[in-house]
């Protein structure tokens, strides 16, 4: 209790000396405004009615600051953009006092000329805005030197002197004054050289970026650009690595649009960055039309795809979401996030195989989703090579279990989580993937249900991704091994995906596969010399690269082609429809059946994987024109 007492003593006696300063500034401009009307004489009604008639203005005035809002301000973070508060305020007492002396008569001779009124307004905006700048000099400025002095700051140099640069230099000055010393920018566009911002010269191109690090002992480099071309971080990255300085960047673009970024916020650069790509912009409003209010069914909730999708889900408040998943500890995981943050929507979370068919009948009966997204699968290729049964039991019949399920139970739409590698597929876990796509367009020809598929290449930090690999060969000091020197692979954050993913499903009609695009492929041994030159090592010196060889069922290139040959193009720019025939249901047919027989029959892996690839050879698998 004392401690809450405390609190709010501390509160009351901030908030009395801000009164207290204004009062003195009020006081200081009235008399100065007689001051400079009477030429720094006594005005001819004495300095007592002066006084006086200061409690009336004083009144008016600090009624208006308070209507207007000016003292809820916090002083240090008066910016410009509070002026127009300030300027109302003053101007509407101004106004008070000249039509309050004008209509009402001077009994007491407390009536000032005309001309103190309009001196008084100037003086006393200029004094309390001047009063708040004068305290954020102090508070930011003044220390901050004296700091520097003591040698305990950080000399930082930002790259960029757009927009984000000065918001960037603002928020450092303002935020870590006392730890921060900005030297200056680097920006490549000739208009703005020897140019301020905040205060703080832009110094030249990036180009000279060793060079300024050097001549003014930088010992961190920010990055201050939104949607940077992904070869100009990785220029900046390979100067700070040769010039042996960190390197960090500001947030993204949405955070510097809302105003919400703060020092704390700047990170350092992660290999998402290194990719360059065009943030996505979502169509909100199709996506909470298709999931918003409704029941949603999220298979493998506790992976990270399944996890993300749960979290966009709820922000598009459904009905209800409900989580399936067969690993106890993911679904632990994902359910505590959830219940942490909270949530308007109903969550249930499932311990369930989706192969079990009573099981999920039950979830299908007791829930009655409206919309199913199918994210569980086997994904491993060198996993699935090894165990080709499991791998048709829960990517093939497994969905075409829970797409029959959502038949019976009247599901609107049933969205798969499909992969690149289904294209042309020569591993276990690329044929299952487009058996299971084959066995949804089989279905969608029965009606009821819209089932499509999204197909998309890897996710950066997924779990079992070459990503975390990395990161966890070079903490224990192993070299990164890499399968090929030309091996490539498309790569998108697992925010974007998921994004696009739902952004897909709204625009489902049933029988789509999409396919979204992904960019330009990147090298895995260029991806593992970029984390190694962010993690501050030198690729090839400090970190070795092994070569392993390919690995049964890999691909040096997974095709994902979106050119007009190959897709149709939908509304969204990065959105395509395949133009692959759906196979005939006869066929179809013969594949499930294959499939039930070699999980009951077994046999070695080689043999399945050639069983299932046969499956798939006499597939129609052609282009439309």
């Amino acid at each position: 209790m004392n401690e809450v007492w405390k609190s709010r003593f501390l509160v009351w006696g901030s908030r009395a000396g801000c009164y207290l300063a204004d009062t003195a500034v009020m006081l200081a401009a009235y008399m100065s405004a007689f001051l400079l009307r009477f030429d720094f004489h006594e005005p001819w009604w004495g300095w007592s009615r002066v006084a006086l008639s200061f409690i009336t203005v004083w009144v008016v005035q600090s009624a208006t600051l308070t209507v207007f809002g000016c003292n809820k301000l916090l002083w240090r973070y008066v910016s410009v953009g509070d002026v127009p508060r300030f300027v109302g305020a003053v101007a509407t007492s101004t106004v008070i006092l000249l039509v309050s002396r004008m209509l009402f008569p001077d009994r007491m001779g407390l009536r000032p000329p005309y001309s103190i009124s309009f001196f008084n307004s100037f003086l006393l905006l200029g004094g309390l805005l001047g009063l708040r700048l004068l305290w954020r000099f102090v508070v930011e400025g003044d220390f901050a030197w004296d700091a520097v002095k003591r040698g305990r700051v950080r000399r930082v140099l930002l790259v960029g002197a757009g927009a984000a640069g000065n918001l960037a230099a603002r928020e450092l000055n303002r935020q870590s004054g006392r730890r921060v010393q900005i030297v200056g920018f680097l920006d490549d566009d000739p208009a703005k050289h020897h140019a301020k911002i905040q205060g703080h010269a832009v110094l030249g191109g990036i180009d000279a970026l060793p060079e300024i690090v050097r001549r003014h002992e930088v010992e961190e480099v920010i990055v201050s650009m939104v949607r940077v071309p992904r070869d100009v971080i990785r220029r900046v990255v390979r100067l700070c690595e040769r010039a042996h300085v960190l390197t960090r960047i500001v947030p993204g673009y949405y955070e510097l649009l809302e105003g919400t970024l703060t020092a704390s916020k700047i990170r350092d650069i992660d290999v998402a960055d290194l990719l360059g790509r065009e943030e996505n912009q979502p169509d909100a409003g199709s996506v909470i039309e298709l999931l918003g209010g409704k029941r949603v069914l999220v298979t493998g909730a506790g992976g990270s795809i399944g996890s993300e999708l749960v979290r966009q889900i709820l922000r598009t408040g459904p009905d209800m979401l409900v989580m399936v998943e067969r690993s106890e500890n993911a679904l632990y995981e994902i359910e505590r996030e959830i219940r942490k943050i909270g949530s308007e929507a109903s969550v249930v979370a499932i311990l369930a195989d989706i192969g079990e068919r009573s099981r999920m009948a039950e979830i299908f009966s007791k829930y009655r989703p409206m919309v199913v997204i199918h994210a569980a699968a086997h994904k491993h290729v060198p996993m699935m090579e090894q165990n080709p049964v499991e791998a048709i039991k829960n990517n093939v019949l497994a969905t075409r279990l829970l797409g029959e399920l959502a038949l019976e139970h009247g599901v609107a739409r049933f969205v798969l989580i499909s992969t690149d590698k289904a294209v042309r597929p020569v591993s276990v876990m690329g044929a299952t993937k487009r058996l299971a796509e084959v066995a949804l367009q089989d279905l969608n020809r029965m009606g009821g249900t819209y089932f499509s598929a999204v197909r998309f290449g890897n996710v950066l930090d997924s779990s079992g991704s070459v990503v975390p690999l990395f990161r966890e060969q070079i903490r224990k000091g192993e070299a990164l091994t890499v399968t090929h020197p030309d091996m490539k692979r498309y790569f998108m954050t697992i925010s974007e995906a998921v994004s696009l993913v739902l952004q897909a499903a709204a625009l489902a009609k049933g029988g789509e596969i999409f396919v979204l695009d992904m960019g330009e492929p990147v090298k895995i041994v260029e991806l593992a010399e970029e984390i190694i030159a962010l993690s501050g090592l030198r690729p090839h010196e400090d970190v070795p690269i092994v070569f392993t060889g390919i690995r049964p069922g890999e691909k040096l290139f997974e095709e994902l082609d979106v050119s007009d040959k190959s897709a149709y193009k939908t509304g969204h720019a990065r959105i395509y429809v395949s133009k692959i025939s759906p196979s005939l249901k006869l066929e179809t047919d013969k594949m499930l059946e294959a499939c039930r027989k070699l999980c009951e029959c077994g046999g070695e892996a080689d043999d399945l994987r050639a069983a299932m690839l046969g499956l798939l050879s006499g597939e129609k698998n052609v282009n439309v024109a």
